[in-house]
């Protein structure tokens, strides 16, 4: 049997689950097991705790069949702990390096105490790391020593939390402990273990890193009637107490525990429904009155005045104290607003006109690639808007140098008019594949998608602070325009976990698959020779379409690859498309290339998917065009020469080298004899492109625009099915559309 069970109750944290995981699973300690509680979250965590069992042998899954809430997910996961001792870890929340260790070697230094109590340390979203405001409590003269709470009363003013504690499983038994059902359901568990623990045990070391959560995710801090549930709580510590004679000297700090709880939630404003608070205030001054000890003396100040209040009752008097507290925080915050108002004010006084204006209920504003052009997921969704609500009018954001490739027939404004201000401060729909600018409101009413443009590997968001040369992005300037997202699309489970976790704010988001990617699906044979013909691509050319990314480690950028000798060595049939920054220089071979057509410059097409259609298989490196060429099941060809670098400068979010899309390249010579050869597509490169695949294609099966559109331009809530993965048809190769066009 494990020395450590961790019971890990899970819920709505997909973002977050796969972190929490790992840094249980990376500690050097290893004797222990994770029970992970799925409370029927609606999310993607269920999944995410299956692959990691079907991984690791420890961690053993409990998929509950309805939501119960976090005290009843915990006692599911106490009833199969086979360990010495139990924690609790939160899913959001992660283990330090090396906490597993310390709190083992505590354990046996101390004799095995029913109780020990750890260290945690809040965490934040921007980096910042704030210390238990309390630490001082747990230091010790003696580690080795333990003792019982009448010892070290002050440790009743910890936060009541369970998951800075290890327990001794029989003393749970001993002691009958569970978690209740409802809000704060550690406060009974916590008050009652600590005044039953004979011997308990101090670690003076930070062991939970306590993720503040910047979107919220605290029920603690939602307005509800469900904030009463703390009635029943301190009932049943009171209970405990009533059956346990022998515990009575806790009756007076337990009591002041309760009263400062009750107070707590009085005063912290979005807790308590407007309409409940004064119904709370009698419940608490009756609890009050019920089990107010003999003897008890009132603490002194301020916070003696209001356990006065609570004992007449006088909720009158409460409720003028806490008006004056609420007139100041008033003033302070029209203060701000002023502030706000005149930043506002150099957006412009149109702009602010406009804002004044109705909503037009049928205009969706598009932009793409920072109003550069008209493409990519806004373009699909443009696309399908106009066949299932052709009602809704649709306007593009263009910039003043990017207006000469706008196609024929798209409605736009320029970037900066006053056209653009006015439907930006009146269309219902915001559709956009990077941020609008900062200076955009979001009004009341408005509709924000955010497409993206990408399946990450690289470090996005949040992520980036980690690889601090990769950028200089002002993340706090970041978050709050992602403040404005209402959906978020997603187009595989990856990348869903990876935007909840970089960009934690409050949207919905809609895994549908890639809206740009449904022609990949869909095109037949003609529209894959009309895209090769529009490329001067002939019947029997191999086209390799090589697109690298960009290195942010680089002034600018080189090609890690001889174009002049890919031509040479790879032959005449053989036309490369190249898509990317101008690197060709002047050099009178890439010219002579160019010439001749063995080297197409594709940088400036204003639609890669018809790129990808007409290419016999990919060379990229760290681009994203992989995931999105992975639809079509052609071959794809990894080359990277600077992954190393790359991975160190950057960040990924997995290793490219080992999980790759097909085969793989780090030399030149080594991409050369793959792609001369033909062993770039071969039964091992499928299998690994099958596998990348399912992984990342899982919703791309060619109704993704249609189930954007429907959810959010015409509101319907059950999204189409996905269609099964094996099911699904794709866009032919051009050796496929030629055949089936002449055998038409």
């Amino acid at each position: 049997m494990p020395k450590l069970s961790l019971v890990v109750p899970v819920y709505k944290v997909q973002g977050y689950l796969p972190e929490c995981l790992d840094s249980v699973l990376g500690q050097d300690y290893t004797d222990f097991e994770i029970i992970a509680v799925d409370d029927c979250s609606p999310d993607g965590s269920g999944a995410i705790l299956d692959e990691y069992a079907e991984r690791d042998t420890r961690i053993r899954v409990i998929h509950l069949t309805e939501n119960v809430g976090l005290g009843r997910a915990r006692n599911a996961g106490l009833e199969k702990a086979e360990g010495d001792y139990v924690l609790f870890l939160d899913s959001d929340d992660t283990l330090s390096a090396g906490a597993l260790a310390a709190i083992s070697d505590r354990l046996e230094a101390t004799g095995n105490p029913e109780i020990l109590i750890y260290d945690y340390a809040r965490t934040y979203w921007d980096g910042r790391i704030r210390p238990n405001l309390r630490a001082d409590l747990l230091k010790s003269d003696d580690e080795t020593r333990t003792f019982s709470l009448a010892e070290r009363p002050k440790l009743l003013d910890l936060l009541q939390i369970v998951w800075n504690k290890a327990y001794r499983r029989d003393f749970i038994a001993r002691t009958g402990l569970t978690f209740p059902p409802g809000y704060y359901e550690d406060a009974p568990w916590t008050f009652c273990s600590l005044i039953s623990a004979e011997r308990i045990a101090l670690l003076d070391r930070v062991c939970v890193h306590y993720r503040q959560r910047r979107e919220g995710g605290n029920i603690l801090k939602t307005v509800s009637r469900k904030h009463f549930d703390v009635f029943d709580q301190y009932r049943r510590v009171f209970d405990y107490l009533d059956a346990h004679e022998e515990l009575a000297e806790w009756r007076g700090p337990l009591f002041r525990k309760m009263v400062d709880h009750y107070l707590t939630i009085l005063e912290r404003p979005g807790r308590l429904p407007q309409d409940a608070r004064a119904e709370f205030f009698h419940r608490a001054s009756a609890d009050y009155r019920a089990r107010l000890p003999e003897g008890f003396e009132r603490p002194g100040g301020g916070r003696g005045h209001k356990y006065g209040m609570l004992e007449r009752d006088a909720y009158a008097t409460m409720v003028s104290a806490m008006t004056a507290v609420k007139f100041r925080q008033t003033a302070r915050t029209r203060a701000r607003t002023a502030i706000n108002r005149s930043k506002r004010s150099a957006m412009g006084v149109f702009y602010q006109s406009q804002l004044r204006m109705p909503l037009d209920e049928n205009l969706a504003l598009f932009s793409a690639y920072w109003s550069r052009s008209v493409s990519c997921n806004p373009a699909a969704i443009d696309a399908e808007l106009a066949r299932l609500a052709p009602h809704v009018r649709r306007v593009w954001a263009i910039r003043p140098d990017a207006v000469a490739r706008v196609p024929k027939g798209v409605d736009y404004v320029r970037v900066g008019s006053r056209e653009y201000w006015a439907a930006l401060a009146r269309a219902k729909y915001l559709v956009n594949n990077v941020n609008f600018a900062d200076a955009v409101v979001k009004r009341e009413g408005q509709i924000h998608v955010q497409t993206h443009h990408g399946t990450p590997l690289k470090t996005m968001g949040l992520d980036q602070q980690k690889y601090p040369a990769s950028t200089d992005m002002d993340f706090v300037k970041l978050l709050e325009r992602c403040d404005r997202w209402d959906f978020s699309i997603s187009s595989n489970r990856f990348s869903t976990v990876v935007w909840e976790r970089v960009y934690p704010c409050s949207y919905t988001t809609l895994e549908t698959g890639y809206p740009r990617n449904d022609v990949l699906v869909n095109a037949g044979p003609e529209d894959v020779r009309r895209a090769r013909a529009a490329l001067g691509l002939a019947d029997g050319t191999k086209a390799f379409l090589y697109m690298p990314t960009h290195r942010e480690y680089q002034p600018g950028f080189t090609p890690p690859l001889d174009l002049a000798r890919f031509a040479k060595e790879l032959g005449p049939d053989v036309t490369l498309l190249v898509r990317g920054h101008y690197f060709y220089g002047s050099s009178p071979h890439v010219a002579e290339l160019r010439r001749t057509g063995r080297i197409v410059d594709v940088s400036g097409h204003p639609r890669v998917e018809e790129l990808y259609l007409a290419a016999d298989a990919l060379i990229t490196d760290y681009s994203s065009a992989m995931f999105d060429y992975a639809v079509l099941d052609r071959p794809i060809i990894s080359y990277a020469p600077d992954w190393d670098v790359y991975s160190a400068v950057r960040g990924t979010y997995f290793n490219l080298l080992q999980e790759p899309p097909g085969a793989v390249a780090t030399t030149q010579a080594e991409l050369l004899r793959l792609l001369a050869s033909g062993e770039y597509d071969n039964p091992e490169t499928a299998e690994r492109r099958d596998a990348f695949r399912r992984r990342f294609c899982e919703f791309d099966d060619g109704h993704a625009a249609e189930r954007v559109v429907r959810r959010v331009f015409l509101g319907e809530q059950t999204p189409l099915p996905v269609v099964p993965f094996d099911e699904r048809p794709h866009a032919p190769t051009p050796a496929q559309a030629l055949e089936l066009v002449e055998r038409a």
